[in-house]
């Protein structure tokens, strides 16, 4: 595969399938993780640390008070969308104290979900100005919690400052079929882009 993502030749009878670097971004407990690892075909690794009173005045935790752990590194996990395809899976820390770790964690990858929680926006527009500085190709999820609010897709797109062609789904990150289609959907956005990149050349 080429740095473009979706132009190289097929496979060939002794290539194997092709592999495809993914970040999972989004904010602080957002459910990164719990996406990561509901989806994986292989046991995810996690770097979840127990948050602590050190870090009482670093993380934002409104609207998620009843949260315990916390990823400090990274998530990694692996699915296979087909004989084809395999997508590997790096989920970002959420909290700002760890965002330097970022720029090492998007070398090499050909594109991102951003998982949103509703009833915190705000959260994720970092993880946004992120895919965009990065120029790394993006749809959002939208991860649904039980008192989320119901605002309509083009109003969540107008609060995000999003462009048209950025897809927005909704999912649920703990249910595996859920979070599948979010891939899914990424994946297609990639390959629209490609097609798109190729006509115009």
């Amino acid at each position: 595969m080429d740095s473009k993502g979706f132009d190289r030749p097929g496979r060939g009878p002794d290539r194997g399938p092709r592999s495809v670097k993914v970040m999972i971004a989004g904010g602080f407990g957002t459910g990164k993780t719990t996406l990561v690892a509901s989806v994986s075909d292989i046991k995810p690794l996690t770097t979840e640390e127990s948050l602590t009173e050190a870090g009482a005045g670093l993380d934002d935790l409104i609207g998620v008070t009843g949260k315990t752990r916390t990823t400090v590194s990274m998530d990694f996990g692996k699915i296979s969308l087909n004989d084809e395809l395999v997508l590997y899976l790096f989920g970002t820390p959420g909290q700002e104290r760890f965002w330097f770790l970022w720029n090492g964690l998007f070398k090499g990858a050909l594109g991102a979900v951003v998982l949103v929680d509703t009833r915190r926006l705000a959260s994720s527009f970092r993880a946004i100005e992120e895919m965009e500085r990065q120029d790394v190709p993006f749809v959002i999820a939208l991860n649904v919690f039980p008192d989320s609010p119901r605002h309509p897709v083009e109003e969540i797109r107008d609060a995000l400052d999003l462009p048209a062609h950025t897809p927005i789904v909704a999912c649920d990150a703990r249910d595996r079929i859920s979070s599948r289609d979010v891939l899914i959907a990424l994946v297609r956005h990639l390959q629209e882009r490609s097609a798109a990149a190729r006509e115009t050349r």
